[in-house]
């Protein structure tokens, strides 16, 4: 009978458990994990309530061959999701590199049916404690490619997005509040971008910072049935200012000009609101978190937010504004990639909302 405990076996690596210290880490699995990549998460976002979204992935390579900003594997994936309230999604896409990881692009197409609540746009009082249901459905695509300038952290981008999308109001037309829209909304249009990257890690950042600037123009030479425009800055930035405390800030703003969709104005997205619940023709949003890993691999995050939106420069007085805040834990999944993984409990103008966490919750790949 051959030996169970040879040292050969015993003495393995194991890919779901830290060599370092003893703990469950799935850095070993990461390691050489390639082909086929099973991924499900919980979804629980309060606007569309709690569900489930799954996909398969495939990658081209081990992502233990990966450096930091280089030689990342692409990525072939296909998936869905469902959720409490019949919103329901499907999506494939593939994200590739080429030219020694210069030149990145993606393609992706939809299918999906989500049912939200309409709050109005700016500050509504109609609609505060009333708001009125509606759902959109939106058939489309997108093609995207950015370049590295040089060997420097600047990425440079131009991408195109076309979709078609059904809306429907449960409220009759003359409801109060009930927005002008095509039952049938078509958009198209480029967005050029500007992409400056200097983060640890994409997943769950120590330190670097991250800002993006874009500009979408849409036409009706593009696809769109209005003209419009949509320009976007986001800006992020990491600080260790202890070995075992780190500091992130974030900032955003948008805004649209011209005839764009109400469903594609600017709206607060801060964990404490839900999505597409306070929207403006402009909004600015600030949020702060501090994430201390008091023992081991387990942290604990606090973060504290606020936003506003308003329907143009001149008129602040119909602006609306939030603050949030909130609490939670991590724990270090992953350390050879840096991703954490956890809870948040956020509390905003509503009830509190409970939010799954893999890596930063501010994620920017």
């Amino acid at each position: 009978m051959a030996a169970t405990n040879s040292p050969a076996l015993t003495n393995a690596p194991s890919k779901f458990r830290s060599a370092e210290d003893g703990w469950l880490d799935v850095s070993g699995f990461l390691d050489e994990k390639y082909g086929f990549l099973p991924v499900a998460m919980p979804i629980t976002e309060p606007a569309v309530g709690y569900g489930a979204a799954g996909a398969l992935a495939f990658l081209s390579k081990p992502l233990g061959e990966v450096r930091p900003g280089f030689d990342r594997p692409s990525v072939t994936f296909v998936g869905g999701m469902g959720t409490e309230n019949g919103s329901w999604g499907a999506v494939a896409g593939d994200v590739r590199y080429w030219l020694e990881d210069r030149l990145q692009t993606v393609a992706g197409i939809v299918y999906a049916s989500v049912n939200l609540d309409y709050f109005g746009i700016g500050d509504d009082p109609r609609l505060e404690n009333h708001p009125l249901h509606y759902n959109l459905e939106p058939k489309g695509g997108m093609l995207q490619g950015k370049y590295r300038l040089g060997a420097s952290r600047f990425w440079m981008g131009l991408s195109y997005a076309y979709a078609s999308t059904q809306v429907s109001f449960d409220a009759p037309a003359g409801t109060p509040g009930r927005p002008d829209f095509r039952r049938e909304s078509k958009v198209g249009g480029l967005t050029p971008s500007l992409t400056y990257d200097s983060r640890d890690n994409i997943f769950t950042p120590n330190r670097g910072s991250y800002v993006e600037a874009t500009a979408g123009l849409f036409s009706e030479a593009l696809g769109s049935d209005d003209g419009f425009q949509r320009p976007r800055l986001i800006a992020m930035q990491f600080f260790p200012i202890h070995p075992k405390l780190t500091l992130g800030l974030r900032a955003e703003g948008a805004a649209t000009f011209g005839d764009a969709p109400f469903y594609l104005r600017p709206f607060i997205s801060l964990r404490g609101v839900p999505i597409m619940r306070d929207q403006g023709e402009e909004m600015a949003q600030v949020e702060a978190e501090v994430r201390w890993q008091f023992w081991r691999r387990f942290s604990v995050v606090g973060f504290t937010g606020g936003g506003a939106v308003w329907n143009d420069f001149e008129r602040l007085d119909r602006s609306k504004a939030v603050v949030t805040g909130g609490a939670g834990f991590r724990y270090e999944l992953a350390r050879r990639y840096g991703i954490h993984m956890g809870v948040d409990v956020a509390f905003g103008p509503d009830n509190p909302a409970v939010y799954i966490q893999v890596g930063s919750a501010w994620a920017r790949p």
